[in-house]
């Protein structure tokens, strides 16, 4: 038997994949609920996801996954609509002529930031096309000093410095350029005359974890029990240990793998192996509301405010769907536990959000406010900074601990260079292919 700790989205791929191949497989989840990022709230309508989540056009493995489940016709494919909130005042940046006529750029701004977003490197004054092709190039390179030579020291203050504030906050002066060569590559796909492609899946990412579940089975599938130990012998994996959550009780499992498809702080108790990448929380919050706030999906901001995005979910997927109500996700990357936002209750989270919003949006109603739901995780991406490839955990981690362990949690090169649900998925499907392959 193969055991697989995390019930998220890698460890029930990893799971679905074996089982294809013909393997025994249980599934071990220390929380009572599956899923990890990609679990759900209930609402009046559809589920909607704790943490936003959208797909783009070159996250291929989960679309192959969900054809291969019989979703295939529920993936959508739609425009997320896309804006600048600086000074004051909301730009939509989704057309070309909405760029060209943002205020705050020189049209040389503008041209240099283009030319960078369509891999053209145009330093020197002779346009180059293969600069950028390979993103360790720049693994080591300040992500200041890139966007500065690369586009524009104003493109740098106006636009990718507050964009890092808020995704990376105190750690902005740490992340690597290949990140952000990495991030225009992972995006990208546009419809020159509406804005940008993303996908959702019909009903929600729950429907895809509930079609994996149904796929490995329940009854291969543990929650509310932790993993304390992995046995092995002669430099071999032989078993595992499990604790229920509930009632204290311990049980043995023969094995003769293990995946840890967890976070990598749990691959360091279970095995000792260490992992030297830094991860940092989020707090999101879903916000339903009578009425809309913005005219758009997702309103980067520049100006001070307690979180650095809104996003308005049924601004991209219609709010019948979830009975009538208008969905906002509010959220705040958190680099220390000791940030204030961290240290709030729901209600004092709620209070925070809804006076942000109400300083960049003075008409804001109060009253439109239905409900707040909040949800908190200390490990919710990594702090991809330079040097990153060189920390990412390997697949198979026969040499470094023992033959028959293996990881495919979010320190895995498939998260690179920016976590998703495909990442997971195919960092699952890295490591069955591995065992697979023994």
């Amino acid at each position: 038997m193969i055991g697989v700790v995390g019930g998220g989205v890698a460890g029930l791929a990893t799971a679905y994949r074996l089982q294809q191949r013909g393997h025994e497989v249980r599934v071990f989840e220390a929380s009572e609920e599956l899923g990890g990022l990609a679990a759900v709230y209930e609402t009046a309508g559809d589920p909607i996801e704790k943490f936003y989540h959208h797909l783009s056009k070159s996250e291929e493995t989960i679309v192959e996954l969900a054809e291969e489940l019989g979703l295939g016709e529920d993936v959508e494919w739609r425009i997320g609509k896309n804006a600048y909130y600086t000074e004051g005042v909301v730009h939509p940046m989704d057309k070309p002529w909405e760029i060209l006529s943002f205020p705050h750029w020189s049209l040389y701004d503008k041209f240099r930031l283009g030319m960078l977003t369509l891999d053209v490197d145009v330093r020197g004054g002779v346009p180059k096309f293969d600069t950028y092709e390979r993103l360790e190039d720049f693994e080591d390179v300040p992500v200041e000093q890139f966007a500065r030579e690369h586009t524009t020291r104003n493109v740098y203050e106006t636009f990718f410095e507050p964009l890092l504030d808020a995704k990376f906050g105190s750690r902005k002066a740490d992340v690597s350029a290949a990140w952000l060569l990495g991030r225009i590559k992972f995006r990208g796909e546009r419809d020159i005359l509406k804005g940008e492609v993303l996908g959702y899946l019909d009903g929600g990412f729950g429907r895809l974890l509930d079609a994996l579940v149904e796929a490995v089975g329940r009854e291969n599938i543990e929650t509310g029990t932790r993993v304390t130990g992995v046995k092995t012998e002669d430099g071999a994996v032989t078993g595992l240990t499990v604790q229920s959550e509930v009632n204290g009780e311990t049980e043995a499992h023969d094995v003769d793998s293990v995946v840890v498809a967890a976070m990598p702080d749990v691959l360091e108790e279970l095995t000792g192996y260490p992992c030297e990448i830094d991860f940092q929380g989020t707090v999101c919050s879903v916000i339903s509301m009578d009425e809309p706030l913005l005219d758009t999906y997702w309103l980067n901001i520049a100006d001070e405010a307690p979180f650095g995005a809104l996003i308005e979910h049924t601004n991209f997927v219609e709010r019948e769907r979830y009975d009538g109500d208008h969905l906002l996700y509010v959220a705040r990357y958190v680099q220390s536990p000791e940030e204030d936002v961290w240290q709030q209750d729901d209600a004092e989270v709620r209070e925070t959000w809804l006076s942000g919003i109400e300083s960049l949006f003075p008409e804001f109603d109060r009253g439109a406010v239905n409900w707040v739901k909040t949800a908190r995780n200390p490990r919710t991406a990594p702090v991809y900074e330079r040097g990153y490839l060189d920390m990412v955990v390997p697949y198979d981690l026969s040499a470094e601990v023992a033959d028959g362990v293996y990881y495919a949690g979010m320190a895995s090169e498939a998260q690179y260079p920016e976590r998703s649900l495909n990442g997971g998925i195919v960092a699952g499907y890295e490591v069955a292919d591995r065992i697979d392959g023994r």
